[in-house]
């Protein structure tokens, strides 16, 4: 049976120096130590380790097969965003990430598809970014963040008035996107017990997708394709509390779309990362499997170590498989069976 992982990160083994470049720490830098370790820093701190298996194809294949996957959507690490950079200095880094992955994915085509990524602290660069991801590229779409902090501390919400026209564009394009939790909310009061990764990042997921649905931008644009990474982190779980609000307190919640949020359980796409079972058979029952497919965030610890695992101990008819393991992924991608045969 395909098997198509839709969370996967990717890197370049290296990228642009831009700390030194522009002389701002903040950007990510790449490290490879003479002890053959391989590190991220980021405002001069270490930020997180990777290996080779993060930028090399033939690896990453390898190691997939042995879990009987056959593909991958690659996407880059959320650390890349550099949202609160200059517009120009981070599209020079978005523009590097984009061409290597499109690079890797002419290269293998049967085992890789690519997510790109853009500058959304200035969505008309975005825009255009996005054009060449999907018209030049041969992309199937971009990733985001579940909000977006930029420069000059402007902070928007995905349904911000400044983000619509990028919504609308990856909607004519039929561009998907996949929603990712990024500068989490509570690192700075919650900052023991990694509680940013393990409270902040479910919360963020929730965040976005409200936002999405209560400001009406699912509701405008019917044919916009969105996957929430991590299982939508905690929106799918506490669908109730968000529904009863809507229902209690209309006068609130629903000052800008009028439907029930419940509803786009069955508009939004998911993920199927969510480190637990009895959570991921909620998540069907929920959504149904044509809104799941297989996600692992791999190749970091906090992923599903073997790939689909989840899915198997539910169980599932051999239908139910099909959807989550790539049916439901090709339609979110708008790609044919085909293009991996």
């Amino acid at each position: 049976m395909l098997k198509i992982d839709t969370h996967a990160h990717y890197l370049p083994r290296d990228w642009p120096d831009l700390a030194a470049k522009y002389g701002d720490s903040r950007f990510p830098v790449i490290h490879h130590g003479d002890d053959g370790r391989h590190r991220i820093y980021k405002d001069g701190k270490f930020f997180r380790e990777i290996w080779p298996k993060t930028w090399d194809p033939q690896i990453r294949i390898d190691d997939y097969a042995g879990f009987g996957v056959q593909v991958q959507v690659l996407s880059t690490v959320p650390v890349m965003f550099s949202e609160w950079a200059k517009p120009h200095h981070a599209l020079e880094l978005h523009r590097a990430l984009n061409d290597h992955m499109a690079r890797t994915c002419r290269d293998y085509p049967r085992h890789y598809a690519g997510i790109g990524t853009v500058p959304l602290q200035s969505p008309q660069l975005a825009i255009r970014e996005l054009e060449r991801c999907m018209d030049e590229l041969g992309l199937q779409g971009v990733q985001i963040g579940s909000h977006i902090n930029g420069p000059n501390d402007a902070h928007w919400n995905l349904d911000a008035p400044e983000l619509f026209e990028f919504f609308q564009a990856a909607s004519d394009l039929g561009a998907a996107i996949l929603v990712h939790p990024w500068d989490m909310m509570g690192t700075d009061t919650m900052p023991k017990y990694w509680l940013p990764w393990l409270v902040g990042m479910p919360a963020e997921q929730s965040r976005a997708a409200c936002c999405l649905v209560f400001g009406g931008v699912l509701e405008r644009l019917p044919k916009l394709r969105v996957c929430m990474a991590h299982g939508g982190g905690s929106f799918p779980y506490t669908i109730g509390r968000i529904e009863h609000g809507f229902n209690m307190r209309p006068d609130l919640v629903a000052t800008d779309n009028f439907r029930n949020p419940r509803e786009y359980l069955k508009r939004l796409y998911f993920d199927s990362w969510v480190a637990d079972d009895a959570a991921l058979r909620y998540l069907l029952e929920a959504c149904g499997s044509e809104r799941v497919m297989l996600g692992t965030d791999y190749p970091f610890p906090l992923g599903e170590q073997v790939p689909g695992e989840g899915i198997e101990r539910l169980a599932l008819d051999e239908a139910q498989r099909a959807r989550i393991y790539h049916g439901t992924a090709l339609e979110w991608l708008g790609l044919p069976a085909s293009r991996f045969a």
